[in-house]
């Protein structure tokens, strides 16, 4: 469905009436509620429908589809994007008990400040004696001058506090906000929408004022739904792998935006807070976490990958790589990232082939499917047609393309 103006960048932004619980954390490149809402009508989901994004990032469909009452499914392969779609649509937390939980870990961080004599005062920031910092290996994982040393070590401090809280449900709404918190207030990272570091690097940030607002912004969000007995679950799995874990025709719709073949490391915008959280410890994590990836840029393609066997008999894929390859050579590239791109091309398609198919014995005989993505101009200047090409491979899986 195309907006009436495409060039109306506000329609792709979050409008400040859907900010409740969508703003707890989004990824830069997510999709705006109202078109899951639009989708939602269009499709005729009611309570008694089941909704399934099988590339749910950080949740926007999931939890627009429990602000209408309507069950919804998740699958995300990221840690830090599954790990915030899951707080995001748990709801059944008492406001008040938010609130005291937030003072109890600022007292913790008061606590260790001045066991540690590292006083992380927001008015005195050049009071520190000791900088917490993060393990070697963990810190190679960062962008570089993604966050200065003070910022780190109030997020760091902050960390330790939020661990000590015992509830299992606040302590990860806890560090959903130390998420946020990080990236927005306490990093030097910009969006545009590729992750990038700013020119004007903070020196100094207000860590847990920033933190804490979040939290009070969480609990009056909480107290303005109350919780809602509606089945909402977030699975952390392979999207090319749906049938080890959704049951055989359970599904009534799908609404998703799935990656498209563009050269965009999406593993790059999560990676402060995967650090900092702790889902990204040693470079053998970030290599486990891309190769549960589908395959849609050359940092996450791997000798063994087979999905492009999956369209060796596509001519439409096949022709593409070759026209790909084809202009590499023309144009002299022969970087390592260049050499793979016509490569990378056929696991994207196979990948979404592979989950197509994976997809059709959970859907229920007359589900209803929209998948938002995007043509692409390849790093070498040649069209990819993603759409058309997803129709073709939809069509040929038994998929009537509307």
């Amino acid at each position: 469905m195309l907006p009436s103006n495409p060039q109306d960048l506000n329609l792709n932004r979050l409008q400040q009436c859907d900010r409740t619980f969508h703003d707890w954390y989004r990824f830069i490149l997510s999709f705006p509620p109202h078109l899951v809402r639009t989708y939602i009508a269009k499709f005729g989901l009611t309570a008694d429908s089941t909704l399934l994004d099988p590339f749910c990032g950080t949740g926007t469909t999931i939890v627009e589809a429990k602000k209408q009452g309507i069950s919804g499914v998740g699958v995300e392969a990221t840690p830090m994007s599954w790990f915030a779609s899951r707080t995001k649509t748990t709801w059944q937390i008492d406001p008040q008990a938010v609130r005291e939980g937030a003072e109890r870990v600022c007292d913790r961080v008061a606590a260790i400040n001045s066991q540690e004599n590292a006083p992380i005062n927001e008015d005195v920031p050049n009071n520190c004696l000791y900088l917490k910092k993060l393990a070697p290996e963990a810190r190679s994982l960062l962008l570089k001058n993604s966050i200065s040393e003070l910022p780190l070590h109030k997020c760091l401090v902050l960390r330790t506090a939020i661990e000590s809280e015992l509830n299992p449900q606040l302590r990860n709404l806890f560090r959903l906000a130390l998420a946020h918190t990080s990236v927005h207030s306490a990093s030097n990272l910009r969006f545009a929408p590729e992750v990038g570091i700013s020119r004007e690097r903070k020196q100094d940030a207000p860590v847990l004022t920033a933190w804490h607002q979040q939290i009070l912004t969480m609990a009056e969000d909480l107290a303005a739904v109350g919780p809602r007995p509606v089945p909402t679950v977030c699975h952390h799995q392979d999207a090319r792998d749906l049938s080890r874990i959704l049951m055989p025709e359970s599904i009534d719709a799908v609404i998703t935006s799935p990656p498209y073949p563009n050269e965009k490391d999406y593993t790059r915008t999560t990676r402060l807070e995967s650090v900092l959280l702790g889902f990204l410890q040693t470079p053998s994590d970030l290599k486990d976490y891309k190769q549960a990836l589908l395959r849609s840029n050359t940092r996450n393609a791997y000798a063994a990958d087979t999905d492009d066997l999956w369209v060796a008999q596509m001519p439409k894929v096949t022709q593409l790589a070759e026209k790909i390859e084809r202009r590499r050579l023309e144009l002299g590239k022969d970087s390592g990232f260049e050499k793979l791109y016509h490569r990378v091309t056929c696991l994207y398609f196979g990948g979404m082939k592979r989950h197509l198919a994976n997809l059709r014995p959970v859907l229920k005989p007359q589900a209803q499917l929209a998948y938002v993505v995007g043509d692409q101009a390849s790093f070498l200047q040649v069209l990819i047609p993603t759409g058309k090409l997803l129709a073709t491979i939809a069509e040929e899986l038994g998929y009537n393309v509307l």
